[in-house]
């Protein structure tokens, strides 16, 4: 798909299909599928411990497993750097999707 620009999209619906578009590579919604993951699990360690560096983890490995799976596997741009704010909206309904099946994994 074309570079699209923030204007175009009106809400997140609008641009949900297109950040499911730029995520059509398998490896890269796995590599999305385990950050969120190992996001979550350090956002508990940081509720359980207190130690706030946990969240400084979670943002790292969230956007680190993505990051490789858009410029190793979809080789493409990851939208956080045009779309940050619906990007992370989209990361977790994407990966809500996957848990529900909706989206192959």
């Amino acid at each position: 798909m074309a570079h699209t620009s923030a204007r175009e999209f009106e809400n997140f619906a609008a641009f949900y299909p297109y950040y499911l578009s730029e995520h059509q590579n398998r490896t890269c919604r796995r590599l999305h599928f385990a950050g969120s993951t190992v996001a979550l699990l350090c956002l508990v360690a940081l509720v359980v411990t207190g130690n706030w560096w946990w969240l400084l983890a979670a943002m790292v490995a969230g956007y680190a497993f993505a990051w490789v799976g858009h410029f190793g596997f979809e080789k493409n741009r990851p939208a956080t750097f045009r779309h940050p704010v619906y990007s992370l909206m989209g990361d977790w309904v994407m990966y809500a999707d996957i848990w529900r099946g909706r989206i192959p994994f």
